[in-house]
């Protein structure tokens, strides 16, 4: 097997009210405010990629939106393709729930760093568990049909946690530990001796 090598990037800040709910797999805008503001940050990236990568986005368009604001500071653009195995965590019948109304509907106390504990399920929707299990796949089939590529995926901050989950056979309570910043990037590598993490949560500019 060859190498692969992935370079994931969290989708820019969301609109505020958004913010103020549960939004999971909602397809919600992006916060116009930041985008402006953030253009160093684009312009980094776009100067950090590797200039022959193949370009994956989820199927919500904050995905494609960063995508095409990276193309618009200067990288070469190019087709983007759509893997929705990288999608967020479904939240189910909680999308759109206000933050303050989840914690009477929880069956686990919450995690500290975010609202659900890793094997918390959502009605109609998964687990943190359910997401690395996912995500794993899609991260092994891609290391499979891309192999010896690079391959740049803009994503989601449950997602990038799942695959780096996969890639250290760590449980869903400590991936929630693990920090995925908007606009930071996260670098993983399929060898032929398993998979190795390059970075985590890396700002561009700083």
């Amino acid at each position: 097997m060859m190498e692969t090598s992935f370079w994931l990037i969290r989708h820019a800040l969301v609109a505020e009210d958004a913010r103020a709910v549960l939004y999971g797999v909602m397809d919600v805008p992006l916060c116009e405010t930041t985008l402006l503001e953030q253009a160093p940050m684009y312009r980094a990236l776009a100067a950090r990629l590797p200039k022959q990568a193949e370009w994956l986005v989820t199927p919500l368009s904050r995905t494609r939106r960063t995508a095409e604001s990276i193309f618009a500071q200067g990288y070469p653009r190019t087709d983007l393709g759509v893997e929705p195995g990288l999608i967020e965590q479904s939240l189910g019948d909680w999308q759109g729930l206000p933050h303050h109304e989840l914690p009477a509907k929880l069956a686990y106390p919450a995690h500290a760093f975010w609202p659900l504990a890793g094997n918390e399920k959502p009605p109609n929707g998964e687990s943190m568990a359910e997401v690395i299990a996912r995500v794993g796949m899609a991260m092994e089939r891609l290391a499979e049909t891309r192999a010896g590529r690079d391959v740049v995926i803009v994503s989601h901050g449950g997602a990038i946690r799942g695959a780096i989950a996969h890639a250290l056979a760590i449980g869903p309570d400590n991936a929630l530990h693990i920090s995925i910043q908007n606009l930071s990037l996260t670098r993983l590598q399929r060898t032929p001796d398993g998979w190795r993490v390059q970075c985590v949560n890396e700002l561009p500019g700083y």
